[in-house]
């Protein structure tokens, strides 16, 4: 699956970063769709704006956690933000230790030369894709 058209405003927010850091996280936005895509139980995704900066939210089915795209003031990284409050980066930190760099619990930082790890962070992006379903099943199970 392709990626929709990006709406407006978060075409907005994309073209607002540098260029660099926008096009590494295009690349990650592509990525995210291919992922949902993959996965019936996530559903449509909403493309969005929290914060100012792109985000995906599974409100169609409420699988999963909020993943946003951005930067981190102190990084000339591009990061994926993830809710703090989850265990998302953790998880990812036990995976792949040395694939990304981490800051604490909310972000995922990039590398911003080479090819992106895209198998590893397909792996944590249907993570987050499917939070809440894989809580919900530990807890029924």
């Amino acid at each position: 699956m392709t990626a929709p058209k990006l709406p407006r405003e978060v075409s907005r927010a994309f073209d607002a970063l540098p260029a660099p850091i926008g096009g590494r996280l295009l690349q990650v936005r592509d990525l995210i769709f291919a992922t949902a895509a993959a996965h019936d139980e996530i559903g449509r995704l909403t493309e969005t704006l929290k914060w100012g900066e792109p985000a995906y939210l599974t409100d169609e089915t409420g699988s999963g956690s909020t993943i946003r795209l951005g930067r981190l003031k102190d990084s000339g990284h591009a990061a994926i933000l993830f809710n703090c409050k989850t265990t998302l980066v953790d998880t990812f930190r036990e995976r792949f230790p040395d694939q990304f760099e981490y800051r604490q619990t909310r972000a995922l930082l990039l590398p911003m030369a080479g090819r992106l790890p895209k198998q590893e962070l397909t792996a944590c992006l249907s993570l987050a894709l499917t939070y809440h379903l894989d809580r919900r099943r530990r807890k029924a199970g």
